[in-house]
């Protein structure tokens, strides 16, 4: 018994150092950069997982997003499956080629985020109720950019380093 409890350590410590950097995509194509991809219209639709991956909820997003050269701004509106709506507002600031600085209406503090070849990368926490509680997880949200034009979104929902949930969307850029 103790032996399996050991080993079950060893693994769990070992799946927390095996992260991936967004860095480790530098040398892919095609090369992702959220004002390019994002200034205009867009679209997606995406759902809510549980933990066993069921599907809990299926949504569509229209995006409207400008840059002043600098200053990133996503207007977000969402339609939940069952009528439900929601809005979020990013404004993201450049700092370089590779970093931007993020903040949202419901998301407390600043975001650090990251691009690198065909990936974007942040991670922030978000309130979020669930069965009529709110719940802070810590979203760690990955983008990636396909070479068909289309972004694949992948978020994982954690809350004491446990992935309680997944998000995923797909992006396509509509024609303005």
């Amino acid at each position: 018994m103790i032996r399996k409890l050991i080993i079950a350590t060893t693994l769990f410590v070992l799946a927390g150092c095996a992260n991936v950097e967004v860095e480790d995509y530098a040398s892919t194509t095609p090369r992702l950069d959220i004002a390019e991809y994002f200034t205009g219209n867009t679209q997606a639709w995406g759902m809510v997982q549980d933990y066993s991956g069921e599907v809990q909820r299926r949504f569509t997003v229209d995006i409207t997003g400008t840059y002043d050269g600098n200053k990133l701004t996503l207007d977000e509106a969402f339609l939940f499956a069952d009528g439900e709506t929601d809005r979020r507002v990013w404004e993201f600031e450049r700092v370089d080629d590779h970093h931007w600085v993020g903040t949202a209406n419901d998301v407390e503090g600043q975001v650090d985020a990251r691009q690198y070849g065909h990936a974007f990368h942040m991670r922030y926490p978000l309130d979020i109720e669930v069965s009529g509680r709110t719940i802070r997880f810590l979203m760690d949200d990955w983008m990636y950019l396909q070479p068909d034009g289309r972004l694949i979104n992948r978020t994982a929902m954690k809350k004491f380093g446990f992935t309680l949930g997944e998000i995923t969307l797909v992006f396509e850029q509509v024609d303005s």
